[in-house]
């Protein structure tokens, strides 16, 4: 295992360094940020965020950039992509170790998100082959009509402290491939990951002798996405994080009428039902509830649990929870890691109140755990509450790993009813081998979320499918499927070969 100070060199960051790169130099004239690991408390690096000259001319030498790199063909801006991937391969241990330092995630997840990077980028290669449109059968004699997809423009992108690499790869290889050059806003609770990613994405663009501005990280707070927000250059912005920053996103970039793809908040339910397979149903819920000391957008928040079955699980469940090992995440005997830093912890700490005041029992105590392994603070105790599913903490998400068990008596309806009815709808599973509750669970008057698993957990989706939800998740998807064509402006072309001048609908027009 490498020491932090090896990684950071290895990675090409210094411990004091600027935190905005367009391709050539690092620059940036704001304020100071002090990323601490979450593992120890110790200070990993200070980084100089980005100013308002800093953006206004990182966003001139993208608008200038975007001009010849969209003229390159889509599958020679898939070989860029492909040397990105390549590039990940080589740095994925070192990679992988750094998000688990910064963030906090287990040294398992930290190399789990680096593979997601290298997934997108070899799904983004083949991809770029087949940006494909759609030919018509035209009313009119001798016309061919027919749809195009070209590329945007500048797209912008804000990213969340939980996934600080794959969410930023996932957008820049469609956005690539697509033509589009990226402006990028890291969370400000990771910058050192964005600077590493930045170094190796413009290694690609250097050994392949190109410009400055197709590739752009500016660090910063919340005024740098304010400025990507209400910029009209910013032809798309692509947000990662909570619902309540998706919504002023979505007010910013709407009041411009710009496009925004939003991927926010999750309250992630899954449904077991007396026909489940127990074993299978344990593993995914407490993966679920603990991956990522439950911050991911995906974890599992809500058990809905069949009275039928509630005493045996739960009893099963607090046996597992007991097997938990918490501590540093760079040891591989542990499950759990961190919080991200003191604000979640007391986040957590207010739940765990609130379930108390509105009825909620414990299964499994929360806590902030004490002792020199736990010293910088950020280390909890993962909790489940027995609760009822109308009280107002379990249609909140929090950012812990808090798990509300929920009681159902009737069919499996009644479980969907209580999983839709909060206001998120991101991911959800039903654990069932009865095939009339599994294809309820997915018809259309079934789960209301954007993903809809059977007998897996709601987190560890694979690139491969377009990821994303509704309601106030947002309605974006990123990733794999058809979701390149959110970076694409779609284009209907008619030609005419004929030596006559028909009109639609059979209009005459005679002069």
């Amino acid at each position: 295992m490498k020491q932090i100070n090896e990684l950071l060199q290895e990675l090409k960051i210094q411990t004091e360094q600027k935190g905005c790169h367009s391709g050539k130099h690092w620059f940036g004239s704001g304020s100071m940020i002090s990323s601490y690991s979450p593992v120890d408390g110790s200070l990993l690096g200070v980084v100089q965020t980005a100013g308002v000259e800093d953006y206004e001319n990182a966003i001139d030498k993208a608008e200038q950039a975007f001009l010849s790199f969209r003229k390159i063909p889509a599958p020679k801006r898939g070989e860029l992509v492909r040397q990105l991937g390549n590039k990940l391969r080589e740095k994925k241990e070192s990679l992988g170790q750094l998000v688990s330092w910064e963030m906090g995630k287990s040294l398992q997840e930290g190399l789990g998100e680096v593979q997601e990077m290298i997934d997108i980028c070899d799904f983004a290669v083949g991809l770029s082959r087949q940006l494909h449109g759609v030919t018509m059968t035209s009313e009119r004699p001798s016309h061919r009509l027919y749809e195009q997809y070209h590329p945007l423009g500048i797209v912008g992108i804000i990213s969340a402290f939980n996934f600080p690499v794959a969410v930023w790869s996932w957008n820049v290889a469609l956005a690539w491939v697509c033509g589009n050059v990226c402006v990028w806003k890291p969370s400000e609770k990771t910058p050192l990951c964005s600077i590493a990613c930045q170094n190796i994405i413009s290694e690609v663009l250097n050994d392949n002798g190109l410009t400055e501005g197709i590739s752009t990280v500016l660090s910063g707070g919340a005024e740098v996405g304010k400025w990507l927000s209400e910029d009209h250059r910013i032809a798309l912005l692509s947000a990662t994080g909570s619902t309540r920053m998706g919504k002023e996103v979505a007010q910013k970039v709407g009041a411009r009428l710009g496009k925004s793809l939003l991927e926010l908040g999750g309250n992630n339910a899954i449904i077991i039902t007396p026909n489940a397979d127990l074993d299978t149903a344990m593993r995914a819920a407490v993966f679920g509830a603990v991956g990522t000391c439950g911050q991911r957008c995906t974890s599992t928040r809500r058990l809905i649990v069949h009275e039928a079955i509630f005493e045996t699980f739960t009893q099963n469940l607090q046996k597992a929870y007991k097997q938990l090992r918490i501590g540093n995440p760079l040891d591989k005997k542990n499950h759990v890691g961190p919080l991200i830093d003191i604000d979640s912890v007391n986040t957590y700490k207010t739940a765990l109140s609130e379930v108390k005041k509105q009825g909620g029992t414990f299964l499994v105590e929360g806590g902030v755990l004490q002792g020199k392994a736990y010293e910088s603070g950020c280390y909890v105790q993962p909790a489940v509450a027995i609760i009822d599913h109308d009280a107002p903490i379990v249609h909140q998400e929090t950012f812990a790993p808090i798990l509300y068990i929920l009681k159902y008596k009737g069919s499996v309806e009644e479980a969907i009813a209580i999983q839709n009815e909060v206001k998120q709808g991101l991911s959800s599973s039903l654990m069932s081998l009865n095939m009339k509750e599994t294809e309820t669970f997915l018809s259309h008057w079934g789960s209301d979320c954007g993903i809809a698993n059977i007998n897996i957990g709601t987190s560890g989706a694979e690139i491969g499918g377009a990821f994303g939800g509704e309601k106030e998740t947002g309605g974006g998807r990123e990733s794999g499927s058809d979701a390149w064509k959110a970076y694409m402006r779609r284009q209907t072309n008619t030609i005419n070969f004929s030596d006559e001048l028909p009109l639609a609908q059979g209009i005459v027009f005679d002069i």
